[in-house]
């Protein structure tokens, strides 16, 4: 299976040709043993598993259909103990900061008077909201929920991408994952001790509930979805089913004497949190873009009067702009007096004359952003471009500096990946969920993201990538490989 496995200058299983790193030893037997003909037999069962269940997400702008069944790769990325431990350390730190961030934007702006993080950025920042200054909201916790999305570069280190606090998607598909290799790969569990992932939705509702209005012993919980047209539906529907809550729409909620309720065939019954996946320009008509129909009018009266908890607070959008993000070392010195555990990517500001300079010379060797953009798009990577898009791009960057930022362009670390029989390497990145209650807690492992196509650093669903199980290895040993596989349907 591995005839022709190529090796990069950091491979996630192999350390040197032929010798796997400690962790993934046990891993490489099994699969060895398991061999070609059976993993593509089992790799095709995930797949009717995936089908069977729905686990589809949505990409616009294709004539050939929008809804798709999302690419699983059945050889699991490991993630041991010791460098889980790091990461965890430095994913608590860096959304602890961010929390601090924003709530002090929207209050003292001391951060913004010390010209730590220039205030015209912040100002300017399209996720931004006015209507937030000097706005309370419950334990003064914003971000309740964010995927921050990590990379490994080529010494092996890993590095913070960017930051995702207004409605990161992809949690469900960490959870599904985790079931479908369970299903598919009974015993290929039996060599490890793998924390599990399963008790994500019971600590989500715990969050949630923690937010309620004051006096409210037993909160009401919705989720609140743009409908079944939106890329992340099959999410919603998932996380609402997992915690035994109702998926509304904006059309189900009603605003009355400053309180939210929602229709239901018995009359009104009035809501008390609502984990929306909706972006704040859609949430109310009366407050943000009146053409809106994904909100709900004066839903915004009932969150300035308090009656109502929203997941993730509104403006949290400020802290996920990607031309705040370089500053985000800087906050966690601010606010903790701390170093950054995980360090950020190296990146450009067209802002500053030189760094504009700089990025309009290297061009295709930079990967360009659009700082309020995502899932892949507004973005030209240097190397796989061409001279005409290069030239629209330095356009863009000339017309509007405050809207890019560029970096370098990371040859992100690779992993096996089980492609038309065989197993080859496929760049692959990270995103971990955190959730923000009454403590911090961390997502053992997160969504690992697969470039599917060969030597692409794209990994976004949108634009062709895949996902893996991702394994957070406990601090216990590995136990000997059974050589045994079993029953998949057992």
């Amino acid at each position: 299976m591995f005839d022709g496995y190529r090796l990069t200058p950091y491979d996630e299983m192999f350390e040197a040709p032929g010798r796997p790193r400690p962790h993934y030893a046990s891993l490489l037997e099994s699969l060895v043993e398991l061999g070609g003909e059976e993993l593509a037999r089992r790799d095709k069962l995930a797949d009717l598993t995936m089908r069977q269940q729905g686990i589809t997400f949505t990409v616009y702008g294709r004539s050939s259909g929008v809804e798709r069944i999302i690419p699983f790769d059945p050889i699991p990325r490991l993630i041991s103990a010791a460098e889980w431990d790091r990461i965890e350390r430095g994913l608590k730190q860096r959304v602890r900061a961010l929390n601090l961030f924003i709530h002090d934007v929207y209050h003292r702006r001391l951060i913004l008077k010390s010209r730590v993080v220039p205030p015209e950025l912040v100002f300017g920042a399209s996720g931004y909201r006015r209507v937030c200054v000097g706005l309370n909201v419950p334990r003064d916790v914003y971000v309740h929920v964010s995927g921050i999305d990590l990379i490994r570069d080529t010494s092996g280190e890993f590095l913070v991408l960017e930051d995702n606090c207004r409605v990161p998607s992809g949690v469900s598909y960490v959870l599904k994952n985790r079931q479908v290799m369970k299903q598919v790969f009974p015993l290929l569990f039996e060599s490890y001790n793998v924390r599990p992932v399963d008790d994500y939705t019971d600590n989500l509702l715990a969050v949630l509930r923690a937010m309620a209005p004051a006096g409210c012993d037993d909160p009401t919980v919705v989720v609140l979805t743009p409908g079944i047209y939106n890329s992340a539906y099959f999410e919603h529907s998932f996380l609402a089913r997992q915690m035994g809550v109702e998926l509304v729409e904006g059309r189900d909620l009603v605003f009355d004497r400053g309180q939210i309720f929602r229709r239901t065939t018995r009359g009104l019954e009035r809501v008390d949190v609502i984990y929306r996946r909706v972006d704040d320009d859609f949430l109310d008509p009366l407050a943000f873009r009146p053409d809106s129909m994904l909100g709900a009018a004066g839903l915004m009266g009932a969150y300035h009067a308090g009656n109502i908890g929203l997941a993730n607070a509104l403006g949290t959008g400020v802290a996920d702009d990607k031309g705040i993000y370089p500053f985000v070392p800087e906050m966690i010195r601010y606010y903790l007096s701390e170093e950054p555990i995980l360090a950020n990517v190296e990146t450009y500001r067209p802002l500053i004359p030189a760094h504009k300079s700089h990025i309009l010379a290297n061009l295709e060797h930079l990967v360009v952003k659009a700082v309020d953009a995502s899932g892949g798009y507004g973005m030209l990577i240097g190397p796989a471009s061409t001279r005409a898009e290069r030239e629209e791009f330095a356009r863009r960057i000339e017309a509007n500096p405050r809207g890019y930022i560029a970096q370098p362009t990371i040859n992100l670390s690779r992993h096996p990946t089980f492609v038309n029989g065989r197993l080859d390497g496929r760049h692959i990145d990270l995103r971990p969920f955190v959730l923000q209650g009454e403590e911090i807690t961390v997502l053992p492992g997160g969504l690992t993201r697969v470039a599917l196509p060969e030597g692409s650093l794209v990994v976004n669903s949108s634009q062709g990538g895949g996902t893996k199980d991702t394994w957070v290895l406990d601090h216990a040993p590995p136990r000997p490989a059974y050589h045994s596989f079993g029953n998949p349907h057992a």
